[in-house]
């Protein structure tokens, strides 16, 4: 099955399948925390019972979903000692600390307030249970703080020292922690997880809507969704591009590969909206482009120069194809949700926001963008790095385990069987508790059927010691 692919390919290979697997969960569970924050708030200031039946009805989603998250964490820490020991005792000193901090300070928080947050509002009263539900939202943003710190410094290095034995030492953990791209990937992918959770509510109440216009729980939901997805879609946008430019001044040939850039162009670069990219003839096949567009958007002038991957040794080239479309298909996510917003607030300026079944259906079929998005985003940043795991310092052959290719390959089988058993076992035990609409009276999750319908118990208990 996998001839041809060496340890190296395999153990990537392993690693794009269980993340693309695990990345979904901690997107939905961070806006979700959010979400749920808000609906409490809004019950305890207006006294409104849709909005307690609503935050009831996410609650049981937010439980499964994030014992979902852990189960498929836990999985990551473990191949950085199977699959990546050179890289682990390369940089161990610099991740290392990095993902300790988000256990002590974000992981703990979330389990500690979990129990009280999920079981609780009947036992510690209403302001206790509503500060629990707080601390466990800002415990999944300090946790997307601190790992998106540790990602961002292996994509642009910065405050650390090299040691006798060839270690990444940390040299000033400030520097190291606020690393130049950290501020833009964290801005990005907080939105990301807002506009993903938005989507996911604002498909589940169209559904509802589409079977039964009047119903409230349906008409709250799904109205608060397109207003998160009309305020915050363009900002997502408007951050995008920051970061687009920050990229373009601390990882160029990442943004080379992005925009199928194989030749400099001295009098100004083409925006290449689809192509081909051949890597093997350095070009890209039946472009469609727009002139000089590509200088207008990077540096604000037509007519700036840009450099092309003919300028980068070949041997430091990103895998372009993957790169190119990935990235299309997450600008492509990120314009139908603006227009999504868009459409949505006309319908609800001409007071068609509940009856416009056109708008109903176009919110249902984008309930899976923001995965798409935030999966597209992810195969942009971490393939653009490559060959690279710390950019322009460590390569990724030079980070893998000294394993057989067979090791490997049977491990990452073992991985697609077990993964597809169990989380298709979950997310339709998801979809299923989102088939039902909210009703009066809707009541939290009991203390044990939804958690043990969907096999996650132990993970939820474990996080809440």
């Amino acid at each position: 099955m996998f001839e041809g692919l060496d340890a190296v390919a395999l153990a990537r290979m392993q690693f794009a399948f269980t993340m693309s697997f695990h990345i979904v969960f901690p997107a939905f569970s961070i806006g979700l925390a959010s979400y749920l924050a808000v609906l409490e708030a809004r019950w305890l200031i207006t006294g409104r019972e849709v909005f307690l039946n609503l935050f009831h009805y996410w609650l049981k989603i937010f439980a499964v979903a994030f014992g979902m998250g852990v189960v498929s964490g836990i999985v990551m820490s473990y191949q950085f000692g199977t699959n990546w020991s050179a890289f682990a005792d390369k940089a161990g000193p610099v991740i290392g600390p990095l993902m300790a901090y988000e256990v002590l300070t974000a992981f703990f928080l979330e389990a500690g307030f979990l129990g009280v947050m999920l079981f609780g509002l009947e036992r510690v009263g209403r302001r206790l249970h509503f500060m629990a539900t707080l601390m466990v939202a800002i415990g999944t943003l300090i946790s997307a703080f601190w790992i998106l710190s540790a990602n961002s410094w292996m994509q642009t290095p910065t405050g650390y020292a090299v040691n006798a034995d060839g270690q990444f030492v940390a040299a000033d953990w400030l520097k190291l922690i606020f690393n130049p791209s950290f501020p833009y990937r964290l801005v990005h992918m907080v939105l990301a997880a807002y506009l993903t959770t938005a989507l996911v509510v604002g498909s589940v109440g169209a559904f509802h809507l589409l079977r039964e216009q009047h119903l409230a729980g349906p008409r709250v939901m799904f109205s608060m969704a397109m207003w998160m997805a009309t305020l915050v879609a363009p900002i997502q946008i408007l951050a995008g591009d920051q970061h687009g430019l920050n990229t373009l001044e601390h990882q160029p040939v990442k943004i080379m590969g992005m925009e199928g850039h194989y030749q400099s162009h001295p009098n100004g670069a083409p925006l290449i909206l689809f192509g081909l990219p051949d890597q093997s003839e350095g070009k890209v096949r039946y472009a469609l482009e727009i002139p000089r567009m590509g200088s207008l958007i990077l540096k604000h002038s037509p007519d700036a120069p840009m450099a092309g991957l003919d300028t980068v040794p070949r041997e430091n080239w990103p895998p372009v194809p993957i790169t190119f479309w990935s990235f299309r298909i997450m600008v492509g996510m990120g314009f139908l949700m603006f227009g999504l917003g868009l459409f949505s607030l006309w319908c609800r300026w001409r007071g068609t926001l509940f009856q416009s079944r056109l708008l109903h259906v176009f919110a249902l079929l984008m309930g899976p963008a923001g995965f798409i998005a935030v999966l597209a985003g992810w195969i942009t940043t971490e393939t653009g790095r490559q060959p690279f795991t710390v950019y322009g310092l460590l390569r990724t052959t030079e980070s893998a385990s000294p394993l057989a290719a067979p090791a490997v390959g049977s491990s990452l089988i073992a991985f697609v069987i077990v993964y597809f058993t169990v989380f298709a076992a979950g997310v339709f035990y998801l979809l299923r508790l989102m088939a039902q609409p909210p009703h009066p009276g809707e009541v939290g999750p009991p203390s044990d059927v939804p958690a043990r319908a969907a096999g996650i118990t132990p993970a939820i208990e474990g996080a809440t010691r």
